[in-house]
């Protein structure tokens, strides 16, 4: 795992010029690798690649980068893991290369060199993203895995072109010249994050999961994907499993112990993140079974009534008999990261369980250098809660005439909340409903909904961009794509497929990523190995999800190693209290964030729309934290960045 930048410019630079560019680039990155930096430059092609290595497979020399092929053609930087670098190590030998070490990158580079970049790439296993430098043909290749875990930024200002593992990367080049994307600033009022292939800045972007750009000298990018989640999708829903309920289990079993096998290989100490969910408990359970010593695991607490989940881990961690490790975090502890948040996410980002996931991986860090991750189980499998939800309330609401469903909004929408939530608060205890006026509202906004896609993006919207930005068009990704409805009939298969595509790599891993590297650890994720990806898809979406219990394989799967009774409990997520903090402990860095002043005079929002969402909030009958927390994430963003940024 590492931190990788480079630059390539039609200008004439001298080379001192240009490693000192490549440099600055790969010292803005260093959290990503202290273990080593290196920089390879070439000034007629004025190309220059900076690399910071966190060393993880082959701790000797022999695995520093920048790293140049046998036959002196490739040049390559790399950030991530090849799994199955043993498995493609032979063909390599066979062709009479004599490596030097035993790392993954080697065996990579010198398959570019013997078969050919568009030929190897299909056959890795991995997280990845990659560079590399064609001397011969002075082209430039990036490349970034199939799901997304591993991010690249790239960017092209006339002759200049610059990429980097983080924005901070690009930054720190003295040719950067940000301006402020705001249609990305609408679409992260939506999402909570900003999607790819857009970026906080004009003309600067994520290269996409599964795709590969490529940049001849002089020329312009071009990019094309090797593996595609949609296709994969269909090919997988089209192709469905015809075996029994144990085979179908047996299958999957197979296909993760394998890729959780793979993901212990390392030269350093190995962990594992244990939360006592489902995901989580089944990585380690699959660890714990393959290896002969206790695997170690690591949760946080909360000293905090209904957000602590460290008890469901110890037990589970009891019951595998792993060296498990918890802390207890205070409410301080969790608030003092907030301030550090910007630094280590470079643009908006508004998913606040970013807190515990830096704080498990400060505390893991302390111990070991990789943790396995049980990420990705529930776009997989079917665990949000907002499936179920869907499938149960919009079948019953699409049967519903529309005059009458846009009437029955209409008359919510007359009674103000205020009063709603005070007539609730009047009833008897059993009968109160908590932020009624506030509740029936967003029921209002539902009703008059006209299909389930829209049904689902209201699902996943925090502001619709409009009310704070009436004038910016918000770039429309494949959430808005009409032609998915006829690739995915299903409501479940199009929401899952919506958010493997969007919400997996643009939030969940996004988090993961930033979180674990700002502490310089390597985060792994098992479970979406992209076999296992494309094996979920032929799973019937009636064997998910069984009488309201979702995950149904992945259950059977974890209950040889855990009784169901440590498992089974309503699903808590990774979350703070952030809407209480809001009115206690943040309200005066909230209130700074959101006053009238600098809201006016950043010229971005709507401020009597955030104003009063703000006030709503502090009254207690509407609960806004996590639009709020949108706003006040895009503010501190503002204050560590935006100076300079129009």
């Amino acid at each position: 795992m590492c931190g990788i930048a480079g630059v390539l410019t039609s200008a004439r630079v001298s080379q001192d010029q240009l490693e000192r560019d490549a440099k600055a680039m790969g010292d803005s990155i260093a959290h990503r690798g202290p273990d080593d930096y290196g920089v390879w430059s070439d000034a007629e092609c004025g190309i220059a690649l900076s690399h910071r290595r966190l060393s993880i497979v082959d701790l000797s020399p022999a695995g520093h980068q920048p790293m140049v092929s046998a036959d002196g053609r490739y040049v390559i930087i790399f950030n991530g893991e090849i799994y199955n670098f043993q498995d493609l190590r032979p063909a390599v030998e066979a062709r009479g290369i004599k490596l030097r070490g035993h790392s993954d990158t080697e065996v990579m580079l010198e398959s570019f060199a013997l078969f050919g970049i568009e030929a190897t790439v299909p056959k890795l296993i991995g997280m990845f993203t990659i560079a590399v430098w064609d001397r011969r043909e002075r082209t430039l290749t990036l490349i970034r895995d199939r799901l997304g875990i591993k991010p690249v930024y790239w960017a092209k200002f006339g002759g200049l072109f610059l990429f980097g593992s983080e924005l901070k990367a690009l930054r720190a080049h003295a040719g950067w010249s940000p301006q402020l994307n705001r249609g990305a600033i609408a679409a992260y009022l939506r999402h909570n994050y900003i999607p790819a292939p857009h970026s906080i800045y004009q003309g600067v972007y994520k290269l996409e999961p599964g795709s590969i750009l490529t940049l001849p000298w002089g020329g312009e990018p071009k990019i094309n994907r090797f593996w595609d989640a949609r296709a994969v999708a269909r090919a997988g829903l089209a192709n469905p499993l015809d075996t029994s309920d144990d085979e179908m289990v047996d299958q999957l079993e197979a296909l993760l112990k394998d890729a959780v096998r793979r993901r212990m290989v390392a030269d350093v100490p190995l962990g594992a993140f244990l939360s006592g969910g489902v995901d989580s408990s089944t990585v380690v359970a699959l660890m714990q079974e393959s290896n002969a010593s206790p695997v170690r695991t690591y949760s946080i607490g909360f000293d905090i009534a209904g957000y602590d989940e460290s008890k469901h881990a110890a037990a589970v961690a009891r019951h595998l008999h792993t060296e498990h490790t918890e802390l207890t975090v205070t409410a301080k502890e969790a608030i003092d990261v907030i301030p550090k948040l910007p630094e280590y996410y470079d643009e908006p980002f508004a998913d606040s369980s970013q807190i515990p996931t830096y704080l498990v991986s400060a505390m893991t860090r302390r111990h070991v250098t990789v943790a396995l991750s049980g990420d990705g189980g529930d776009e997989l499998f079917g665990g949000y809660t907002r499936y179920t939800f869907a499938q149960r309330h919009w079948g019953n609401l699409s049967m519903l005439p529309m005059p009458l469903r846009r009437a029955a909004a209409a008359a919510m929408r007359a009674i103000p909340a205020e009063l709603c939530s005070n007539l609730f608060d009047r009833l008897p205890t059993p009968l109160r409903v908590r932020q009624a006026g506030d509740k029936m509202h967003k029921l209002a906004s539902i009703l008059a909904l006209p299909d389930a896609d829209a049904f689902y993006r209201r699902l996943v919207t925090h502001w619709e961009p409009t009310a704070l930005m009436p004038d910016v068009p918000e770039p429309k990704g494949v959430l808005w794509d009409e032609s998915a409805k006829k690739d995915f009939g299903g409501l479940l298969e199009r929401m899952q497929f919506f958010d493997i595509a969007t919400y997996l790599p643009d939030d969940i891993l996004t988090k993961v990523d930033r979180a674990s590297m700002a502490v310089a650890l390597e985060a792994r994720v098992p479970l979406i190995d992209h076999r296992v990806v494309e094996f979920s898809w032929r799973i019937p979406r009636d064997k998910l999800i069984r009488s309201g219990v979702s995950k149904w394989p992945l259950r059977q799967i974890l209950y040889k190693h855990v009784p169901a009774e440590l498992i089974e409990r309503p699903k808590m997520g990774f979350g703070i209290p952030l809407g209480e903090w809001l009115r206690g402990p943040l309200r005066d860095w909230a209130e700074a964030l959101l006053s009238e002043q600098r809201l006016r005079e950043a010229g971005l929002l709507d401020v009597a729309r955030v104003r009063n969402a703000w006030t709503q909030h502090l009254s207690g009958n509407f609960n806004w934290q996590y639009p709020l927390w949108d706003v006040l994430m895009l503010e501190a963003w503002r204050e560590r960045w935006g100076a300079g940024v129009s």
